[in-house]
């Protein structure tokens, strides 16, 4: 749970406490199933969602003799859904399945109490592509707010492009569907225990492995144009951080040093990454210049600082230390020698910190009294709010559009990824959804940039 404790696997150079760390990593990666996974990663998601906007999504009418087996608004209805801020009216509710705007009765879905209505039409097919022709209605006005006329090859990714328009125009905030997430999955047990880095689409499909290994793969982090995923793999025996294309596979390890070498972190412009080494003998934060393989140190403590994240200007990062004797997250300047600053304050555990895209939220694992939680803390105002049920949660990252958390949960003996609403009138008035494997456990949730 703490600090990457699965980096601190070399007992030769740990301390009675790391090695104390190190063993309840041992304990966790010991609890993952014993069963293979499939690739595609099912949504549960739990209804009644409080506070949320009513829509419509009327199933498009298809212009083709040969329909796709995709069902484009099921798509679509599932994005908006899971991002907890709309409330989707049931299928079985819907009484008229008009296609054209000209075909919409507003006094019909006035009465059905939806505030917006999206209707439209699909042609052409596989071999030439697909056109989506679509309409976003305001009911309550009869304002016709998005038409629009896509191409797509892929009726997945259409729909998740006209999610995304839908959600930025009702809430001026650009959607997130079309993006990726980056996780960690085990399979099998004792000695025939395999792991694997996998790149999915954010709603868990189309599932793709960048690696599998026999030994520990662990922390994906994006870089800021989503070309590039970086992660610590003990494929050599030792700790080693290693920076891999997304397209090619092309990978390439940037540190292995003598020790521990984890929780890797792009900065904010790609060009550096910060990360955790104990190569002069305790775990400290480093900055590394990526093309020339400079570093520099930024901390120099006896206690264990790890876990770094990145500012939004770069210009500082947060990390994790228990330099007061319980891990707290703490932040310090990259540009000076200014002391780390403490940040948190409230519950006896914070660790694990992500930065909101706006730079005024970090989410951390929250503890108090071996409950692990997700929770915000407003950088403004110094409030901590808890999002998420507990008790071994871990992991958070925020969406690239701050309005969502996914992190690491548990679900029986099963590890699942879990998101939650954390931006607007539904943040912290809803359950989270959940994104869990048929089979098998996943772990370490990194959620990519938008898209170029």
């Amino acid at each position: 749970m703490y600090f990457d404790v699965h980096l601190f696997l070399n007992f030769n150079m740990m301390v009675d406490s790391m090695k104390r760390l190190a063993c309840i990593f041992l304990l966790a990666i010991a609890s993952l199933a014993a069963q293979a996974q499939s690739d595609d990663v099912v949504i549960v998601i739990p209804e009644g969602w409080e506070g949320a906007v009513p829509i419509a999504v009327v199933p498009f009418a298809w212009q083709s003799s040969d329909p796709a087996d995709t069902t484009l608004t099921d798509v679509i209805g599932s994005d908006l859904r899971r991002s907890g801020q709309f409330q989707i009216l049931p299928e079985e509710d819907l009484i008229e399945r008009p296609h054209r705007i000209s075909d919409v009765q507003f006094g019909t879905w006035r009465r059905l109490e939806v505030d917006y209505i999206v209707v439209g039409e699909i042609g052409g097919d596989s071999e030439v592509g697909y056109a989506v022709e679509w309409w976003l209605v305001n009911v309550v006005t009869g304002q016709t707010l998005l038409a629009q006329r896509n191409r797509t090859g892929d009726l997945r990714k259409g729909a998740h492009e006209i999610a995304d328009r839908i959600f930025e125009e009702l809430l001026n905030v650009p959607g997130v569907f079309s993006t990726r997430i980056a996780y960690v999955t085990a399979e099998g047990a004792g000695d025939d225990r395999n792991y694997a880095l996998m790149v999915a689409d954010a709603d868990g499909h189309n599932a793709q492995s960048m690696v599998r290994s026999r030994q520990p793969l662990l922390s994906p982090s994006w870089s800021p144009d989503g070309e590039r995923v970086a992660y610590v793999s003990f494929e050599q025996g030792n700790s080693s951080i290693i920076i891999q294309e997304v397209a090619t596979g092309s990978r390439r390890a940037i540190a292995s040093f003598k020790g521990i070498n984890g929780a890797p972190s792009f900065s904010p412009d790609g060009s550096r990454l910060a990360l955790t080494l104990s190569r002069t003998g305790n775990p400290e934060i480093y900055v590394m210049d990526i093309s020339s393989g400079r570093l520099k140190q930024l901390t120099n403590h006896w206690a264990i600082d790890t876990e770094p994240a990145w500012d939004v200007d770069g210009r500082s990062i947060y990390f994790t230390s228990d330099r007061g004797g319980k891990p707290q997250i703490y932040r310090i300047s990259t540009i000076g020698d200014d002391k780390p600053q403490r940040v948190t304050r409230r519950g006896e555990y914070n660790a694990r910190v992500s930065v909101s895209p706006d730079g005024k939220r970090l989410a951390m694992v929250h503890g108090n009294n071996n409950d692990y939680r997700i929770a915000v803390l407003d950088l403004e105002t110094d409030l901590v709010s808890v999002v998420s049920k507990g008790p071994l949660d871990e992991s958070p990252s925020f969406a690239p559009n701050g309005s969502m958390l996914l992190y690491a949960s548990r679900k029986g003996t099963q590890g699942v990824l879990s998101a939650v609403p954390v931006l607007g009138v539904t943040a912290g008035s809803q359950a989270a959804h959940q994104l869990v494997f048929a089979q098998g456990d996943i772990r370490e949730p990194a959620w990519g940039p938008y898209r170029r």
